[in-house]
């Protein structure tokens, strides 16, 4: 659990709602058909811009703002020293025997030990690390997406408000309550969007970044390892990679 991505925005409905109710007539800023507009209207637009299949996917995405295994690039490289260790007193082939739990570097490990070529395995991983970018690169997009929306349709639902308020100006009384309830659907539009869909399509995409910055770590080092380099410069290159706070003090 992502508890950065809980606490930001829980804590932004906490602020609206603690707003509303110390403003008093918390009840007056429900209402069904704003929702209605507002929410329907923009999950709507979002099949109209991507594909079904593109849309579903996304939700299943987004997840991933809240629930997501951190990476260790430092336990990474260690793990890469020390096979590049047995490459180096071994041989390439006996890292076949090797046990690897990361699924990305177990296969570049298997194309070394299969005596593939240096640039062959390079471009092998980067063409998985290209389209995992695409795929997250969609889901942010249909987040986006509906973040752009989600106030249009608040606006279409103030407008047809208006509208509605107009056409009845015989009733100088229902003048107010009607403007009110015109303009909760350009408020749910713009919290719907700056409180969940474009911050969470941020969140994605630094997830997105981290995640191709591991697999670059991982890339560079099964090429090292191929190359037969050294595990000492193996360690300084991938080590490059990390801030330097998190670098080993040795390096």
């Amino acid at each position: 659990m992502d508890i950065a991505t809980l606490i930001g925005i829980l804590g932004g409905f906490g602020l609206i709602v603690a707003t509303i109710i110390m403003g008093g007539n918390a009840g007056g800023f429900i209402d069904p058909p704003s929702v209605v507009v507002v929410f329907g209207g923009t999950f709507a637009s979002a099949f109209i811009m991507f594909p079904m299949g593109v849309v579903l996917k996304s939700f299943k995405i987004a997840l991933k703002g809240f629930f997501a295994k951190p990476n260790d690039p430092k336990a990474i490289i260690d793990q890469i020293v020390a096979l590049a260790e047995t490459a180096r007193k071994e041989s390439l082939v006996a890292l076949e025997k090797v046990a690897i739990d990361n699924e990305y570097l177990k296969k570049g490990i298997i194309l070394v030990a299969d005596g593939t070529d240096g640039d062959l395995v390079r471009s092998i991983m980067e063409i998985e690390i290209d389209f995992m970018k695409k795929r997250h690169f969609q889901g942010q997009g249909v987040l986006k997406g509906m973040g752009t929306m989600a106030p249009a349709f608040g606006m279409i639902g103030t407008l047809i408000g208006l509208v509605q308020m107009l056409s009845n100006l015989s009733d100088p009384d229902a003048i107010g309550p009607a403007m009110a309830v015109a303009l909760l659907t350009t408020l749910y539009g713009s919290i719907l969007a700056n409180v969940v869909f474009l911050p969470l399509a941020k969140k994605l995409e630094e997830r997105s970044f981290e995640e191709s910055l591991f697999m670059e770590i991982m890339v560079e080092g099964v090429v090292a390892i191929q190359k037969g380099e050294h595990p000492s410069i193996v360690k300084e290159k991938l080590q490059a990679f990390l801030a330097p706070a998190m670098r080993d003090a040795s390096s």
